[in-house]
């Protein structure tokens, strides 16, 4: 037996099998995420399970006492081939069947397990051949936290955005096979099972025609998910854009929730605009606070004493799609591309903590509070920082969810609003696409509905609409006492919005 074992590649496999561990947790949380809400939840569950697995895979490595190297590799190729398949797998789940969870949950288990397994064996083979443990622990534990944070970082910033989830999936389970691929190679001497050579062969070519082929399943099974035919589809660096068509029936879905519907976009943007603008006959400067759509933006300048808007969303790929797309610029009448309009594609939040400007009306067009990133902008922190920032006799006005079908979310935005001393008037009406949808009319002085003035051109509003507006039934209204305002460092809103998924 040789005396000393060359370890430089099976060094370089540590850190690399690292950055896969690592992103194959991030996939399975971030897909959980994206297809059922709730990323807290999603990733803790994901990361206790995974460390839970990992744990019992290093625990049953103490059982492999023979022919490590063939142990290791099978492990690789193991993890490559169904680390490479998780994303589609879990995508078909939820696509074509009621067991996504129990799908999710055996992903997590099994590659948890095969994850734990690597470490424990590559650590055995290195100290075998006469390396010192505290040296093969040393090494071992350096590359592989390295790897972690390296994959930790490529996934948001770069596999993410640009490859997506299945075909980051593909790449990240290739890298475990191309891991397989080094240890046959190098070490051929000391592998016994000569069927892994054309077991390499076989994962490497399912996983590369998956990479290649990825986008095409993805869409197949992402037309699945909508009721129309999908026209565009982009993932961008906060959320995923798809747009639908049948028909004359255009819809925007972001994260797989529908942003609007050209057949009855009119009524939810003219009761979004029109309350807040009809309470004061010269308003002149406007910020939007989300409404990358441009959909708001059209309505406000239907006024002729606007001088100036200021459009803030964080996302350029969104407001580039609605500024250039024929569709949606046929729907928001260009007013992206109008002069008076400025667009900041940056958090809302920084945005009026750096901003010093006076706003005549403000209109908060952010999508709904179904993940915790979003809970910050309708926070009392949130709201103060928008008081800071209208005018004393100015107006802002929130979307604000269902009050029927999210009633206590409702509610909550409703209290939380008012825990900062505002006056507001809660109001809703019905949007076919959306079901009865909510909105906080907020001032620093008392306001009513019966002070509005609606002067501009408008599909849906009329007097008899507006006066009606704040009229709740019964099953849409909650004891306030029974809610808890929304904090930033006590995030209840989610919590709330959850309960009515």
């Amino acid at each position: 037996m040789i005396k000393k074992l060359d370890i430089k590649p099976l060094i370089i496999s540590i850190f690399i099998i690292s950055i896969c561990s690592i992103v194959y947790e991030l996939i399975i949380a971030a897909s959980s995420s994206y297809l059922l809400g709730n990323s807290i939840k999603q990733f803790s569950i994901t990361i206790g399970l995974y460390m839970s697995a990992m744990g019992i895979g290093s625990y049953i490595s103490k059982y492999a006492q023979k022919k490590l190297f063939d142990i290791f590799v099978l492990i690789e190729l193991s993890i490559g081939l169904l680390g490479g398949l998780s994303a589609l797998l879990l995508f078909i789940s939820y696509a074509y069947t009621d067991i996504f969870v129990l799908v999710m949950y055996i992903l997590i288990i099994l590659i948890g397990i095969l994850v734990g397994l690597e470490i424990p064996i590559l650590t055995r083979i290195i100290e075998s051949y006469n390396h010192e443990l505290r040296i093969t622990i040393a090494n071992v534990l350096s590359f592989d936290y390295l790897g972690a944070l390296i994959g930790s970082i490529l996934f948001p910033i770069f596999l993410f955005p640009h490859l997506g989830l299945i075909r980051t999936s593909f790449l990240i389970g290739l890298l475990n096979i191309i891991v397989a691929g080094i240890i046959i190679i190098k070490y051929k001497s000391f592998i016994s099972t000569k069927i892994f050579n054309y077991i390499f062969i076989a994962c490497s070519v399912i996983l590369i025609l998956g990479f290649i082929f990825g986008d095409y399943s993805a869409d197949r099974i992402e037309q699945n998910l909508y009721r129309d035919k999908i026209i565009y589809s982009k993932q961008t660096p906060y959320q995923k854009i798809v747009m639908t068509r049948h028909k004359d029936d255009i819809r925007v879905f972001l994260d797989g929730n529908i942003q609007f519907s050209s057949m009855d976009e009119y009524r939810y943007h003219e009761a979004l605009v029109h309350p807040a603008m009809g309470l004061n006959k010269n308003v002149s400067n406007v910020l939007i606070l989300g409404g990358g759509d441009g959909l708001a933006a059209r309505e406000i300048f239907k006024y002729d004493t606007i001088e100036n808007i200021d459009l803030v969303d964080i996302d350029r790929e969104m407001t580039e799609f609605s500024r250039t797309n024929p569709l949606i610029k046929d729907l928001n009448q260009g007013s992206l591309d109008n002069k008076k309009l400025n667009i900041y594609n940056e958090d809302a939040y920084k945005f009026l903590e750096n901003n010093t400007t006076i706003y005549d009306v403000v209109i908060v067009d952010l999508p709904d509070p179904n993940n915790e990133s979003l809970n910050k902008l309708y926070t009392d922190t949130f709201y103060r920082l928008i008081g800071n920032h209208i005018a004393e006799d100015g107006v802002f006005v929130v979307q604000s969810t269902s009050p029927y079908y999210a009633k206590k979310a409702y509610w909550c935005i409703n209290k939380t609003i008012k825990s900062e001393n505002f006056h507001v008037v809660p109001y809703h009406i019905e949007v076919p696409s959306f079901g009865d949808w909510g909105f906080q009319l907020v001032s620093k002085k008392p306001i009513s509905m019966e002070d509005v003035d609606v002067m501009v051109d408008t599909k849906f509003l009329n007097e008899s609409t507006l006066s009606k507006m704040t009229i709740f039934a019964k099953d849409e209204i909650i004891d306030l006492n029974t809610i808890e305002i929304n904090r930033i460092f006590k995030p209840v809103l989610p919590m709330y919005y959850e309960e009515a998924e």
